[in-house]
């Protein structure tokens, strides 16, 4: 009988939270208030660019670095949109969605040993990234009353091994965003050092209640270090598409090109041709915060007779809400319970702390049709006091 080879996991997470509710949401049908991707059907116009663009014969490999005239679109977006002056042949990259190029850069900026400060509760993807390059996550969190970033935390977490500081502004999942004091701190705490800065940006467009989307790219003291990541697939509603694409100085960006050409060497040819076409009419993101902040209200409407508390949100897909009036059960039990009772699925805000903290709160998508918005509170209404 041969021996089966011995099996060292790199990781030890195990499966995401995000796959087992997504089979259970399968399994008892359940409506969709967990997943952040897009509800809603994408543009005739968009899904029209992308068929001609397979027919004139855009099947193949893209350029390595992506699609030029994507590229060039994506320079004078930046410009238009934040001062920022930024090369489409050396400083723009396009990439296999806002994951990869997040990959994609802590590979190519990490080393082993040093150390990376995030923000907890985090998008689940920064702390293993970290991890595979050995590498020592150093999360800080964010206290949910306030949802504001401790600066004098984080200087006096700042030691000579400090490689990169990850800033995810609209944050998810709490829908925070950063304001004119976390810039100026910002720029406080790495002057004068080699920090680099991961900026997760992909949801730029969704800023509600006039609120500002401070961008890394603003501030030339901060573009001059930062890596800025991007989200073609949420902007246009086809996050299955794999279009992101991440902004960078060109020193910095060779780096991250290097390890861009061996995860997938180029992002889906026809699909990158489909949104610089698309970029040609600013109104297609322009119009995604009156689109979203309208989501946004109709689901906290929806959830005004509940016992749930909903939180504070100023951007992004998501909203939190403290389920403490209704249950002392741990946020993945109730979670799991919701799936089960009222077929309702919902994310348990644990998932995104690296100790895997129980705050009483879930996570809860507002990016689907108004009629699932409306059938997900009422049916989140009925919870028992």
């Amino acid at each position: 009988m041969q021996s089966s080879p011995v099996l060292k996991s790199k990781l030890k997470s195990g499966i995401s939270i995000f796959s087992v509710i997504g089979q259970l949401a399968a399994e008892y049908n359940a409506i969709n208030l967990w997943q952040g991707a897009p509800g809603f059907t994408p543009d005739q116009v968009l899904v029209d660019a992308a068929f001609q663009a397979i027919r004139d014969g855009s099947n193949q490999y893209a350029p390595m670095p992506g699609v030029l005239a994507l590229r060039q679109a994506l320079a004078t977006k930046t410009a238009k949109l934040y001062g920022a002056q930024y090369d489409p042949q050396t400083e723009i990259t396009i990439t296999a969605g806002g994951l990869e190029a997040v990959y994609a850069a802590i590979t190519a900026l990490v080393h082993p040993g040093d150390e990376v400060i995030y923000f907890d509760p985090a998008f689940e993807c920064y702390r293993p990234t970290i991890q595979l390059q050995g590498a020592i996550p150093v999360p800080i969190k964010i206290p949910l009353d306030t949802m504001k970033i401790d600066w004098d935390l984080v200087r006096a977490t700042i030691t000579p091994r400090t490689r990169m500081i990850i800033i995810n502004t609209p944050h998810n999942p709490t829908g925070a965003v950063l304001d004119q004091h976390d810039i100026e701190s910002l720029m406080s705490a790495t002057r004068g050092t080699d920090i680099v800065i991961l900026s997760d940006e992909v949801y730029e467009h969704m800023v509600y209640d006039g609120m500002t989307h401070r961008s890394m790219a603003r501030y030339p003291e901060l573009a001059e270090r930062s890596v800025i990541v991007f989200s073609l697939g949420k902007t246009f509603h086809v996050t299955g598409w794999r279009v992101g694409y991440c902004v960078a100085p060109a020193e910095i960006m060779k780096e991250i090109r290097m390890i861009h050409q061996y995860l997938v060497y180029s992002a889906p040819a026809p699909f990158q041709v489909a949104v610089a076409t698309a970029l040609n009419d600013e109104a297609n993101y322009l119009r995604l915060t009156n689109f979203y902040e309208k989501k946004r209200d109709l689901l906290i409407g929806s959830l005004s007779e509940s016992a749930l508390k909903v939180q504070p949100c100023a951007s992004g897909f998501f909203l939190l809400a403290d389920f403490r009036a209704v249950s002392d059960r741990s946020d993945r039990d109730f979670v799991l319970d919701l799936l089960r009772r009222k077929r309702v699925g919902t994310i348990p805000l644990s998932h995104f702390y690296n100790d895997g903290a129980d705050t009483g709160m879930i996570r809860l998508s507002f990016c689907q049709p108004d009629d699932v918005l409306r059938e997900g509170g009422r049916l989140l209404s009925e919870l028992d006091l």
